[in-house]
């Protein structure tokens, strides 16, 4: 017999504010919020980001618009140099300019679409489509995101992978770079990019055979994993990311402040006309500390 209760909810689940944002659950508490359509102005470089960002138990492990950084948005993906064009958000590091310099090139990601959304309690799966525009107009990227979503409760934690396919639709080769490849040596960022919470300053870093913290910066590995402690009861959470084109560079920051990005572009990467650059990243939630053989079982 019914009793008109509403039931709880159970496993994962999707709501979409229309025009705006996803939002993926497990159980009645939020894991995170994919906002599609982000409302900041242009020299923030628009484009779609995930914040706020949960564990399973609920424990926030995800930073918005820091006032030291505005352009940092939770995890993004993100790219600093593209040619002359700046994905990233804030000042561009240019060698003729011999440091950062404020310019009229902040591009936006523009949401297209979605061809996928798919939810089912074991598995949410979104294909989206986006154009990446210069701030003169100018297209050019064509591209093609999905976003692929699954509980590991047995593990305590979550998983992202995150697929893009960007398609040079202009009419020149793009040189895609980072900071460093512009002469700031040790600043390779450039790709999928995380801003973790302010306690997680000093935070432990990890790769297979490593523990540390800033001195990883620039080390190569397959994995790297982030382990931070929270304000309030003093638990641990951690954030692993994987980059499936294999070891690559990663640029760390652990000791002023939280952020994790697999530096892809620690060189000079190009795409021709009509050429497509696939990248595919693996993020993964996890309450509590999680050791080398955990973080190498759950990158893999």
């Amino acid at each position: 017999m019914s009793t008109g209760t509403e039931p709880a909810r159970v496993g994962l689940g999707l709501t979409h504010e229309h025009d705006r944002a996803l939002r993926v659950t497990w159980g009645d508490r939020e894991l995170f919020r994919y906002v599609y359509r982000p409302w900041d102005e242009q020299r923030e470089s628009p484009r779609p980001y995930l914040h706020p960002m949960w564990t399973l138990d609920g424990r926030p492990v995800s930073l918005y618009r820091p006032h030291d950084h505005v352009w940092h948005k939770g995890m993004s993906l993100a790219l600093a140099n593209v040619g002359a064009d700046n994905f990233w958000g804030g000042p561009t590091y240019l060698r003729p300019y011999g440091g950062y310099a404020q310019l009229p090139n902040n591009g936006a990601q523009l949401h297209d679409g979605f061809t996928k959304l798919s939810a089912a309690a074991d598995r949410i799966a979104v294909a989206e489509q986006l154009t990446w525009v210069a701030q003169d107009g100018r297209h050019v990227f064509a591209e093609e995101r999905g976003l692929d979503v699954t509980a590991l409760p047995e593990d305590g934690a979550w998983q992202l992978d995150l697929t893009t396919a960007l398609r040079n639709i202009g009419d020149t080769e793009l040189a895609i770079g980072s900071p460093e490849t512009e002469g700031r040596a040790g600043a390779a960022y450039s790709g999928l990019f995380w801003r973790g919470p302010r306690s997680f300053s000093g935070g432990t870093v990890r790769i297979p055979d490593a523990e540390g913290t800033d001195e990883l910066n620039g080390a190569r590995a397959p994995w790297m994993a982030f382990t931070g402690r929270h304000d309030g009861d003093g638990e641990q959470s951690t954030l692993l990311m994987a980059d499936h084109t294999g070891p690559t560079a990663w640029f760390v920051r652990s000791e002023v402040y939280a952020v994790l990005c697999p530096a892809a572009f620690a060189e000079v990467r190009r795409v021709g006309p009509g050429e497509t650059l696939t990248l595919r990243y693996r993020v993964v939630v996890a309450d509590g500390d999680l050791d080398h053989k955990t973080c190498a079982r759950l990158a893999a």
